[in-house]
């Protein structure tokens, strides 16, 4: 059986974990979280999660593990068969995760966990979120999903990048992406009222503020250090 190592309050591990329920296939969740231990390294390299196990090893990145996922051909599939509604899906999580998700994170430690983020760091995320959400409008299709009529692979990324990176960009810079755009606000909604998301939602809320404090509690021991 596979088993999915990861925690609930991850973003990347949430996009394995539904794919993994949305599809129906069996697995076993491991609570993990990073690690730079020699035996978690050996199971992924930067000692992130998630990771998957499957009974021929470890997979690490949640994107890799969606392809593999897809590939193995087990349960109901998130992509579309023909090659160039496939590309397409592939290009719009790509584009999520790469200028709307990682320019959000970059800013996590200040929107989430009261630290502060160089103000060039700042003053990139907000350029890159802006264009980020600008691409995303010109090329998904919300009709009602992020591709067209079906539920993708591309609308988990969705869920799980927008809805941070809207709230980094709403606390930090004062812009709403979501604002003026009501199929994006409408999809946010939909997802949310899958009986897998609100399942995985409650797992997230349940483990959140032991995760904060704890991501709280590293910073100050670091701000502490870096004064001593």
């Amino acid at each position: 059986m596979l088993k999915l190592h990861g925690f609930p309050v991850s973003n990347y591990v949430n996009m394995v974990h539904l794919a993994l329920l949305e599809k129906g296939i069996a697995f076993e969740y491991v609570l993990t979280y990073p690690d730079q231990t020699p035996e978690f390294l050996a199971k992924s390299p930067r000692g992130k999660v998630p990771v998957l196990e499957t009974p021929q090893g470890y997979i690490n990145e949640a994107s890799v593990i969606l392809e593999y996922l897809e590939e193995t051909g087990t349960g109901q599939s998130l992509l579309p068969r023909d090659p160039q509604a496939r590309a397409y899906v592939r290009s719009l999580m790509k584009e999520m995760e790469l200028y709307i998700e990682l320019p959000g994170r970059s800013c996590f430690v200040e929107a989430f966990f009261g630290g502060t983020v160089p103000r060039a760091i700042k003053e990139k995320a907000r350029e890159d979120l802006a264009g980020g959400f600008a691409a995303l409008r010109r090329h998904g299709r919300f009709t009602p999903y992020v591709a067209g009529a079906e539920f993708t692979l591309a609308d988990i990324v969705f869920l799980y990048s927008v809805d941070l990176a809207s709230t980094v960009s709403k606390g930090l810079f004062g812009v709403d992406p979501l604002a003026d755009w009501p199929a994006a606000r409408d999809l946010l909604q939909r997802l949310g009222e899958k009986p897998h998301v609100q399942m995985l939602a409650r797992n997230r809320d349940a483990a959140r503020p032991a995760f904060v404090e704890a991501i709280k509690a590293r910073l100050a021991a670091a701000a502490a250090a870096a004064q001593a």
